[in-house]
């Protein structure tokens, strides 16, 4: 997991490059984006410290979020804060709290 939250830093703080169009490019294909590594985030923090309760979970890893959001905007590397990214990185946060407890209650079913 720390290896992942390392390459997430990098990958949402280095400079912005301008994008090409691809076939499977899509106009908030960035929002995807987000909500996809935020979700693996969160599955990988819930699996690394199973019993952390909802509360430090969300202070610990939206705090994450927004902190790189506000850095993208401060370091004038190309990037910028954009909210919809923000909603993106709790949505996917949110889903990966959600699917992890119904993950824990199938396996104690078992």
């Amino acid at each position: 997991m720390p290896i992942y939250w390392a390459f997430l830093t990098y990958m949402l703080l280095r400079p912005g490059i301008e994008n090409k169009e691809y076939s499977f490019m899509f106009k908030h294909i960035d929002k995807v984006i987000h909500f996809s590594i935020f979700f693996l985030l969160g599955f990988l923090f819930r699996v690394r410290f199973p019993k952390t309760t909802l509360l430090y979970f969300f202070l610990i890893l939206i705090s994450y979020a927004l902190l790189t959001e506000i850095l993208q905007d401060v370091m004038k590397l190309g990037r910028s804060l954009e909210v919809l990214d923000a909603v993106a990185d709790t949505l996917g946060l949110s889903l990966s709290f959600y699917i992890y407890n119904r993950y824990e209650k199938f396996q104690n079913r078992i």
